[in-house]
């Protein structure tokens, strides 16, 4: 009986070790912010961290000026702009701005929406594991007023799949919420948060898809 007993702890242990790794990778695959605390507090791009290339401290080429940006979303369901925090945020922005500039993100969807909390797009693939082909450091300075002020209705932050593996992927907030400052806060909604908040009420799938995902038409931005 007791070799018996040995046996059947064993089988015990081994299933739990299993469900265990299973629980795991399920959140480390989960790529977008998440809204239960209570499992994981994740804002990252669903399986981007096995597309991603290694982590560049180089932001893309141009340079931002002082002050801040205008940048308006022209979207299938209308317009959405926001203002840049160029001094707290320099590489995400200067990131932001140089795809846009280059039609990265003209017809990209927002793949992700989650009602009451936020909307993410920015994925070329749009699945939630692509990106612009390179990585770049988070802007996290708790001296800002950005960090300070967290994740706000109207934030526009960079979703990630852990530190410093930012890339093309955006979420903008449909509420106040208090999610752990591990997420790039590089503007705010000045214009169209209800054009956010109407996509923020469409009908998704279990894995938070919308069912006809909006698109992102084109890009302007201006100096503000």
């Amino acid at each position: 009986m007791k070799g018996f007993s040995k046996i059947v702890a064993l089988i015990f242990v081994f299933l739990c070790l299993g469900a265990g790794v299973g629980v795991f990778w399920y959140y480390k695959s989960n790529m977008a912010p998440s809204d239960d605390f209570t499992k994981s507090d994740d804002v990252v791009n669903k399986g981007a961290a096995n597309l991603m290339p290694s982590v560049s401290d180089t932001a893309p080429a141009g340079e931002v000026k002082n002050g801040m940006h205008i940048v308006t979303l022209s979207t299938s369901l209308g317009d959405v702009s926001f203002e840049t925090y160029d001094a707290d945020a320099p590489r995400a922005v200067n990131n932001f701005l140089t795809l846009s500039k280059k039609g990265f993100y003209n017809n990209v969807i927002f793949h992700r929406v989650i009602k009451g909390f936020m909307i993410q797009g920015g994925d070329p693939l749009g699945n939630g594991t692509g990106g612009p082909g390179y990585t770049f450091v988070d802007e996290l300075n708790p001296s800002t007023s950005s960090y300070q002020a967290g994740y706000k209705k109207g934030v526009v932050a960079m979703a990630n799949a852990g530190p410093n593996t930012n890339g093309s992927q955006f979420f903008i907030m449909l509420a106040d919420y208090p999610l752990q400052r591990n997420y790039t806060i590089f503007g705010k909604v000045v214009s169209g948060q209800e054009v956010v908040d109407k996509i923020g009420l469409l009908q998704t799938n279990a894995q938070d898809r919308p069912a006809v995902p909006p698109v992102i038409k084109s890009v302007k931005v201006e100096d503000k």
